[in-house]
């Protein structure tokens, strides 16, 4: 009921926030508060999460429940059923316009606090409509669908895409690696929706017998590392990966038509004028695009990293272009950069560092809030990520920066899951020095059985981060990248007291 309640509101002239249905406490009533909503529709099974953040929540809202088992809460689902499900007459219906809201889609809050992005009727059309043309959604189509159905992805393209084309979307509400192969086959889908942790998982569970039997014909999605992209297509005969870049506020937009592996997208040069969409050098140290003596932001060349922006326009009628903004003014004006190249001219930062190849072709490198410096140089998490996951027997890895007295910057941790008894550490240590310049290289080391996620299969890092690497503070097996000895050395209390005390300073260089 999920879509068909948001649909209904939004073609009446409401408007909907699409809440994070894994929130709670605080989080929760700040996200609700945002969108500052007359009504609140709540599943019977989130019923307790609701009434537990009630007493702060701003303007009173009205709390209806979908299903049974609370009777203090009026059933929206048994009011519905006293109306008729014939179309309102033209002169009971609101004026309803593309350039509307119909949404409030929340970013993920992984470099600060959830935002309310505005989301009109045209971005939804448009959506849909551009994702229907790019997979050449047939009639025919039915899309396996098992992200949340809050987001952009899940809840607007995958569904709106294939139903703008006359297709069918089978929605499972939780993704499971092992179940997924079998709801393909068995739902006869045609096409999937991904984020690229979803494939990692999938490439590192045990062969499904069913894993090839499908009729899959394309895989759509965004975040497919190099690392998975052969290896994910190749075993489960994946004939092709749509990989695409946007933000659900953004106005830059990138689909690899082609199929290139790691690639996000190519903007080719008779459309450049259509989409000007740019890489800018970015200053780590002032937490900025860098100026130069005249105060312009410097483009990049190619091969170099910088932050990708896009021209705002002063038509607003170009919907892909414009940014519609959040229910915070602030929030909405620190997105925007000025004078970039032009007195006067304004550009979407997207927060993401990029770099463009020779051929035009663009690749995702990190987000700025994730980026650290170390030794003087700027050490770009997703890959040192990559080159750890390269190496067998590591399922995941989270990469982050953390402080040690006595040095600038943050050095760099991994936190990984694989078998701590089974990891051949030497081994491990010369694949990254084949693979990573000396100040990218982990010099703390964490193994687990698990890491934490988003609803989207993002690391959760701010935990991993505030706990460090104190043995005392965690029961995990640590390890020190010990430069001395050549080698990854176990963290004990000793060592960790030497460490904080600056007594160590050699083996850090």
């Amino acid at each position: 009921e999920y879509m068909a309640i948001w649909l209904g509101i939004t073609r009446v002239g409401g408007v909907v926030a699409l809440l994070n249905t894994n929130l709670a406490g605080p989080a929760l009533a700040h996200c609700i508060n945002l969108a500052a909503p007359r009504h609140l529709i709540v599943a019977a099974e989130l019923v307790e999460r609701v009434t537990a953040v009630r007493p702060d929540l701003a303007g009173a809202p009205k709390i209806w429940v979908h299903g049974a088992g609370h009777d203090h809460y009026p059933r929206i689902d048994d009011e519905i059923e006293r109306y008729g499900g014939d179309t309102r007459p033209e002169a009971e219906r609101r004026a309803v316009t593309i350039d509307d809201r119909a949404l409030y889609i929340y970013t993920s809050g992984t470099t600060g606090r959830s935002k309310a992005a505005k989301v009109s009727h045209a971005r939804v059309m448009q959506w849909s409509h551009w994702f229907a043309g790019l997979m050449d959604v047939r009639s025919s189509d039915r899309m396996y669908n098992c992200l949340p159905m809050f987001h952009s992805v899940g809840g607007v393209l995958a569904t709106g895409a294939v139903l703008a084309g006359g297709g069918s979307v089978v929605i499972r509400e939780k993704f499971s690696a092992r179940q997924f192969w079998s709801d393909v086959v068995d739902w006869d889908c045609t096409l999937f929706q991904y984020i690229g942790e979803l494939c990692r998982y999938l490439l590192h569970t045990e062969p499904h017998p069913q894993e090839t039997d499908h009729r899959i014909r394309m895989g759509c999605g965004n975040g497919l590392r190099p690392d998975v992209w052969n290896a994910f297509q190749e075993r489960f005969a994946i004939p092709h990966i749509l990989e695409f870049y946007a933000a659900t506020e953004g106005n830059v937009s990138l689909v690899n038509v082609e199929g290139k592996p790691g690639a996000v997208g190519r903007i080719p040069p008779f459309l450049a004028h259509r989409f000007p969409a740019t890489l800018v050098k970015y200053d780590a140290d002032a937490g900025a695009p860098l100026r130069d003596a005249r105060g312009r932001c410097v483009r990049c060349a190619p091969g170099e990293v910088g932050e990708a922006i896009g021209q705002l326009p002063e038509d607003q009628s170009n919907v892909g272009r414009r940014f519609e903004g959040y229910t915070n003014e602030e929030a909405s004006e620190g997105k925007i950069l000025r004078d970039v190249f032009e007195p006067g001219d304004s550009w979407f930062r997207t927060g993401d560092l990029m770099r463009r190849d020779e051929d035009g072709y663009f690749y995702f490198v990190d987000r700025i809030g994730d980026t650290f410096r170390w030794k003087g140089e700027n050490v770009a998490t997703s890959e040192v990520a990559e080159a750890i996951c390269g190496f067998h027997g590591i399922k995941e890895a989270s990469v982050y920066g953390v402080a040690i007295p006595g040095t600038d910057g943050r050095a760099g941790m991994a936190t990984i899951v694989a078998d701590d008894r089974r990891l051949d550490l030497a081994a491990f240590r010369a694949h990254l020095a084949d693979r990573l310049p000396d100040h990218a290289r982990p010099v703390f080391l964490r193994v687990r059985d698990d890491l934490a996620v988003t609803a989207t299969f993002k690391h959760t890092k701010s935990a991993l981060v505030r706990e460090g690497y104190d043995p005392a503070a965690i029961g995990d097996a640590l390890y020190f990248n010990d430069r001395e000895r050549e080698a990854f050395v176990r963290l004990d209390k000793a060592l960790y007291e030497r460490i904080q005390n600056g007594q160590f300073q050699r083996g850090l260089r």
